[in-house]
């Protein structure tokens, strides 16, 4: 096959949890670029519908929905429509995460809270959409997973500034590699799950978290979002597709030292 072919996705059905957000962003921008029509949906509905018609102005295919993903019943009748209007759901890219811990000592309801969406959550949006794809005989979910579920924090880099990085976020991206490998092997062969674990995303971080974060990089940099887009295609199309139960790094090198 054509190498282009293998990477199009023209005419598939991708939908993003966490659509809009700083990583859900390049997510959604990759997938619909290459061909997909692209449902960009999270709790926050007006910066969907933001990022939607920002991508429509380009002429993309994307629409913005409003989903709980901790609501089993909103995530059972979102898949609904999406079968009712388009037939089918091709590709999950479960990217929604979040962030209510800020340190270590954080009250435990902040805890709860994060694993109701980054476990929970998580868990029930992929069963539900899972139902769909073994349906089809076919389906391709991505998880979005970061260094810190492979590696411990270097906490070097937050000295001189008032950020940190809490246990809930190691926690459930940590869990999410191993989920990814336990997916891709029940599911086999119908349905192809594999995992994205990014670096650092440059997000006008205070200047000495970036100056730190740099110099323990071997590319020298933090990433972009446009360093995630080629991943995502990969592992969503046809290029990719003896690929499964894999975790793609995108670090710059952080994990090689």
């Amino acid at each position: 096959m054509d190498i282009w072919k293998l990477f199009s996705l023209d005419g598939k059905v991708a939908l993003v949890t966490g659509g809009a957000g700083l990583v859900g962003s390049s997510v959604s921008e990759a997938l619909a670029e290459a061909g997909a029509v692209v449902i960009i949906a999270s709790r926050d509905i007006k910066k969907c519908q933001a990022k939607a018609g920002e991508l429509r102005k380009q002429g993309l295919r994307v629409r913005a929905e409003q989903l709980d993903i901790t609501d089993e019943r909103s995530v059972s009748d979102f898949k609904g429509r999406i079968v009712s209007e388009w037939g089918r759901i091709d590709i999950l890219a479960n990217n929604a995460v979040s962030r209510p811990m800020k340190r270590f000592d954080s009250p435990i309801e902040d805890w709860e809270s994060s694993m109701k969406v980054n476990s929970t959550g998580l868990f029930l949006c992929t069963r539900i959409f899972i139902s769909q794809m073994m349906k089809q005989n076919q389906g391709n979910i991505i998880n979005i997973s970061s260094i810190y579920g492979m590696v411990g924090p270097d906490f070097r880099i937050y000295d001189g500034t008032d950020m940190d990085m809490p246990p809930d976020y190691a926690f459930h991206k940590g869990g999410l590699i191993n989920f990814t490998r336990y997916l891709a092997t029940r599911f086999a062969p119908h349905i192809r799950v594999n995992c994205i674990s990014l670096g650092g995303l440059f997000a006008d971080q205070p200047t000495k978290f970036v100056e730190s974060y740099n110099r323990r990089v071997p590319l020298g940099r933090m990433a972009k979002g446009d360093d995630l887009k080629g991943a995502v295609v990969f592992l969503a199309s046809d290029a990719s597709a003896y690929v499964t139960g894999h975790n793609l790094v995108v670090d710059g090198g952080w994990t090689a030292w």
